[in-house]
């Protein structure tokens, strides 16, 4: 099992498009000599249980097929199970979602045969992973961008959206833009801390999020630190005369925008309680202790 790769896919993912290209997929594998295995995800987060018995049988190469739902909870199972070091496991991605922000950090196509030439290649990473522990001491990994306040409003909302399929994300943010109150939050990070209303703080491995949008700086995925950004007392008008800087990365140059780096912070909301997102779904809400994994898993990339 080796070299065997085992494949993983969410036949809801991108409303429901898998079924449309699960044919192709097994074809274009089979073309290039690609060895494999495959489970099909009956039921939310039941990627965690497949990758983790995947790993006890002693597969070490997973293919995650759907979106960045589907892969962070592929993630998940790889940093919850003790069988292996999650640094001997690489993660591919064949992406069928709605979002799918990972991969376009990696300038990863959005498109089935050329992502499968992708792994076929296997030009590998190892990318750090965070770690994210909520008030009820709910701990949860993500592999691209977590953040809480208006970002989470926004995955929230999303749930109800996600038929709309690309469209979901704008008429999510529009009513965030709407509807979102700011909160107070105090957040705390080596001999740091800010307190201040606060549109959102993004904690950032990658680049992307919200279907492309930009909201971290000077990112590198590797280098044992997270990227954080503190949207301050950002309004309604800052965000409608900045829509474009949003999916540019110059939002972060913002006078009300604050970037930093650091292995670990702590976000408080002094008076609300706030969902908590990470990688697209939420994963609780208040308060939050994040930390960095340096290196933890490898992964496929362009």
């Amino acid at each position: 099992m080796i070299n065997s790769w085992f494949l993983i896919a969410n036949p809801t993912s991108g409303n429901r498009k898998f079924s449309k290209y699960w044919k192709e997929i097994q074809q274009l594998l089979k073309d290039k000599n690609i060895n494999y295995s495959f489970a099909i995800t009956e039921y939310s987060k039941h990627e965690i249980e497949l990758v983790q018995d995947a790993i006890q049988q002693g597969f070490k190469n997973i293919i995650s097929v759907g979106g960045d739902g589907t892969l962070h909870h592929v993630v998940n199972g790889i940093m919850m199970q003790r069988y292996v070091k999650s640094s001997d496991i690489t993660i591919a991605v064949i992406p069928v979602g709605t979002g799918n922000d990972w991969i376009k950090t990696y300038n990863i196509p959005n498109n089935v045969k050329k992502s499968i030439e992708i792994i076929h290649q296997k030009k590998i990473i190892l990318q750090d992973i965070g770690v994210l522990q909520t008030n009820n001491k709910h701990v949860r990994y993500f592999n691209n961008v977590a953040g809480l306040g208006y970002d989470g409003f926004i995955v929230n909302k999303l749930k109800k959206l996600k038929p709309f399929g690309s469209l979901s994300y704008i008429l999510a943010g529009a009513y965030g833009l709407l509807f979102y109150k700011k909160s107070v939050f105090k957040v705390s990070f080596d001999k740091i801390e800010v307190e201040t209303n606060c549109l959102m703080t993004i904690l950032g491995i990658c680049k992307y999020s919200g279907n492309g949008m930009r909201f971290t700086k000077d990112v590198h995925t590797s280098d044992g630190f997270l990227d954080i950004t503190i949207a301050k007392n950002i309004t309604l008008l800052d965000l409608l005369l900045n829509i474009t800087k949003l999916y540019n990365g110059k939002f972060v140059n913002h006078k009300k925008v604050e970037t930093y780096k650091t292995k670990e912070i702590t976000v408080q909301p002094k008076i609300s309680n706030p969902y908590i997102q990470a990688d697209g779904e939420l994963v609780g809400t208040g308060k939050v202790t994040v930390k960095i994994i340096e290196k933890a898993i490898k992964f496929v990339i362009n």
